[in-house]
C-alpha cells in the first residue's frame, strides 16, 4: 500500500501517511488541493491535485445538465386546457348579463308589467307575487344576477390567462348555481371547468 508525506500548514511534514487517511482528511477539509505531498517513491513535493488517485477528491461537482425544455414549457398545455371551458364561461356570463341587463330597463322603464296582467279574481298571494316581482324586490334580484354574472365572466377571463386560481375555481361554482338564466349551461361548464382546474398539470401553471 502506498503510503505519503505531506507538508502540514504549519509548514511541518507528517507522514508516513496512507492513502485512506489522506481520504479521509481531504474530506473532513483538512486537506485541500494545494496541499504539498510526495509519495514514497518521489523526490520533490507536489500539490495533491496533481496525484491522480486524488484528483477526484478535489473535481467540482457534476453540473446538472440544463433541461432542454423551456421552463415555460408547461404553461402551453395548461393554456390550452383552460381556454375552452373559459370561453364557455364568458360565452354563459355574457348571456346571463345581457339578459338581465334587459330585464332591468323594462323594470326601470315600467314595460315589464305589461307583460304580466294580474287577474281581478286572482287570490292576494298571487297577486302580493306577482306585484314583487315587477317592485323593488325584482330590481335587488336583478342586480344581484347581475353582479354574479359580472364575476363568473371576471373569474372566466382570469382562468383564460391562467391568472388567480381561487377565483377562477370560485368563478366555476358561481355559474353552476341554478339563479343563473343560463343554469343549463352554467352546470355542465362549470363542472368542465372545476375538472380542467384540478388537474396538477394545470394547476401549477397559475401565476
Amino acid at each position: 500500500m502506498a503510503t505519503y508525506t505531506i507538508i502540514g500548514g504549519d509548514g511541518k511534514e507528517y507522514g508516513l501517511v496512507s492513502a485512506e487517511d489522506l481520504h479521509r482528511w481531504i474530506a473532513e477539509g483538512r486537506l485541500n488541493a494545494q496541499t504539498l505531498a510526495k509519495s514514497e517513491g518521489d523526490t520533490e513535493f507536489r500539490p495533491l491535485s496533481t496525484f491522480p488517485e486524488f484528483a477526484a477528491a478535489f473535481a467540482p461537482p457534476p453540473v446538472a445538465p440544463l433541461s432542454s425544455q423551456p421552463p415555460d414549457a408547461g404553461r402551453e398545455p395548461a393554456l390550452q386546457a383552460v381556454k375552452l371551458p373559459a370561453i364557455a364561461l364568458i360565452v354563459t356570463a355574457s348571456l346571463g348579463i345581457a339578459y338581465y341587463l334587459f330585464n332591468l330597463v323594462l323594470l326601470l322603464s315600467g314595460t315589464m308589467s305589461s307583460f304580466q296582467q294580474i287577474p281581478p279574481d286572482a287570490p292576494p298571494w298571487v297577486r302580493s307575487f306577482v306585484e314583487g316581482m315587477h317592485g323593488p324586490m325584482a330590481m335587488a334580484v336583478t342586480f344581484g344576477i347581475l353582479a354574479l354574472n359580472g364575476f363568473v365572466l371576471f373569474g372566466a377571463i382570469k382562468m383564460l390567462r391562467l391568472q388567480s386560481y381561487g377565483l377562477a375555481v370560485a368563478a366555476a361554482i358561481v355559474a353552476m348555481l341554478p339563479c343563473q338564466c343560463c343554469c343549463v349551461l352554467g352546470l355542465p361548464f362549470g363542472i368542465w371547468a372545476l375538472v380542467v382546474l384540478n388537474k396538477p398539470e394545470v394547476k401549477s401553471q397559475f401565476g
